[in-house]
């Protein structure tokens, strides 16, 4: 309780000084010198004599004239710090002398527009990212056409390759034109690079960095664990609230709605992907976002896998709970073994442990204890295997993932290493028709939880929600914030 309160105290304190100093953005974002840094690291592992092209994510349209709202892409995000679309990032091995000026790097950003930006906000412009983001040479997007650079010259053209999924909008220098004028400037192929033109007879190169891209993002860094830790902490306590608050009859949009508004509360802009909200057969459903069931059932269970994303870093949390705060017998027989499926794992979790051990530490549980329910015939048997999926039958899917900046973080996925982040996720799912006692059917569980890998072993970051049946059925009994609130009713007139 005391880790709570305190916890509690740091997430609002340190929101609080933003409004008390009358600032419009929080405080705490990724200091300039962190992204700095950063491309002083991946100019470090970069070969010689190379550069790497980087693009910001491209808007996304959801209707005729409304766009999703924009989310910056995570490796531009990690090198840059600038939230803005249409923009593009040279980095260079060594210094470049182009048209009288001597620099390493260099961005292109969005022009300044008077009437687009009192419809859609103040733009950084070129001033702004050498002020606010700490480039000694910016210059904007419609001078990157004719920007004299030839790219011949190196020996490496580091990019990720192209996926055609790009709009052209009527924007001068948008996402599209840069792209289109860096295409011709490499003398890019009509096919892909890597199924084109053999790496010998050509500098371009659209595998290696994503390589490099791995090996720094995989490691965090202190300000990006700190953000992270917030992240995980406020994903953590809406697990709680909403356990407190949870009864028959509530559908599963308003779970999903209690939970992201925890998130705005403790000022998380985002979810770090779709919510998943599902009860009884639903949550046997891996990746169910539709959260639509209009009334969860007395005697089912719920399945909720939400993050909240903090200043660009996401958590991920999954806790599966009663809906009416009792877990039957036959649900909690499987809920208990996934959480001994996760403790084995949590048991030998520690630098030098691969990720395959982890997910085998889970798998021998799972397997074990189903044989020993009588939900698989042997160890050996054909049906751990389903036909259709080749996968585990009941326990589809692997057990961990980093995160970070995705939710599905990039990262080396061989062996844990100091400062990783990541998750243990065992779950079993025994859906409506499955060739066992249909005492069984309809039970979905997954237990997942945030570590952080530490010189002594493993920290779990997400403990402020319970994982134990007890506890769960402990604080399910407890009142809640959400108790009092009371809609008035619509009807159709």
């Amino acid at each position: 309780m005391k880790k709570l309160i305190f916890v509690l105290q740091s997430i609002f304190i340190s929101s609080m000084p933003c409004f008390a100093q009358g600032q419009d953005r929080p405080e705490d974002y990724l200091p300039s010198d962190f992204h700095k840094e950063r491309r002083e690291a991946l100019r470090a592992q970069m070969p010689a004599n190379a550069v790497a092209v980087f693009f910001s994510n491209p808007i996304r349209n959801r209707a005729n004239d409304v766009n999703y709202v924009y989310h910056q892409d995570p490796d531009f995000y990690y090198l840059t710090g600038h939230k803005e679309p249409h923009a593009a990032l040279l980095i260079f091995k060594e210094e470049q002398h182009i048209a009288g000026k001597i620099f390493d790097e260099i961005i292109f950003v969005r022009s300044h527009d008077a009437l687009r930006e009192l419809y859609d906000g103040q733009r950084l412009g070129k001033e702004g990212a050498i002020k606010k983001l700490a480039f000694q040479t910016a210059l904007e997007g419609r001078d990157f056409q004719k920007f004299p650079i030839d790219f011949s010259k190196f020996d490496k053209v580091l990019f990720y390759d192209f996926k055609g999924d790009v709009r052209q909008t009527e924007e001068q220098a948008d996402l599209y034109d840069l792209i289109e004028s860096f295409k011709e400037k490499i003398n890019y192929p009509d096919q892909s690079p890597q199924l084109k033109i053999e790496p010998q007879k050509n500098n371009l190169d659209v595998m290696s960095l994503d390589t490099i891209m791995s090996r720094l993002r995989g490691i965090k860094k202190p300000e990006e664990l700190a953000l992270l830790r917030k992240a995980v902490n406020i994903s953590a306590i809406g697990q709680r609230e909403v356990m407190k608050a949870m009864q028959p009859g509530m559908s599963e949009t308003e779970i999903q709605g209690m939970h992201e508004y925890i998130y705005k509360i403790y000022q998380a802009e985002y979810e770090g992907y779709p919510s998943i909200v599902g009860a009884g057969h639903n949550g046997c459903v891996l990746h169910y976002i539709d959260n639509y069931k209009p009334a969860i059932e007395d005697g089912e269970l719920i399945l909720m896998d939400l993050g909240a994303e903090y200043h660009g870093y996401t958590a991920d949390v999954t806790r599966t709970i009663p809906v009416n705060g009792k877990f039957t017998k036959e649900q909690k027989i499987i809920y208990d073994l996934v959480y001994k499926a996760q403790e084995a794992a949590i048991k030998i979790c520690k630098e030098g442990t691969s990720f395959e051990q982890l997910y085998k530490a889970t798998e021998k549980v799972v397997n074990e204890g189903l044989v020993e329910l009588g939900l698989y015939k042997s160890l050996d048997s054909a049906d751990i295997f389903n036909p259709e999926t080749g996968r585990n039958r009941y326990y589809p899917h692997g057990c961990c993932h980093h995160i970070g900046l995705d939710v599905h973080d990039k990262g080396e996925r061989d062996i844990l290493k100091e400062n990783m982040v990541f998750t243990i996720e065992p779950g079993i799912y025994i859906p409506k028709g499955s060739p066992t006692d249909k005492k069984w059917w309809n039970i979905p569980v997954r237990i997942e939880d945030d570590f952080l890998v530490t010189k002594d072993g493993c920290e779990l970051l997400s403990d402020l929600a319970p994982r134990k049946s007890e506890e769960i059925e402990a604080l399910m009994k407890e009142s809640s914030a959400f108790d009092a609130i009371r809609m008035p009713d619509i009807e159709n007139k």
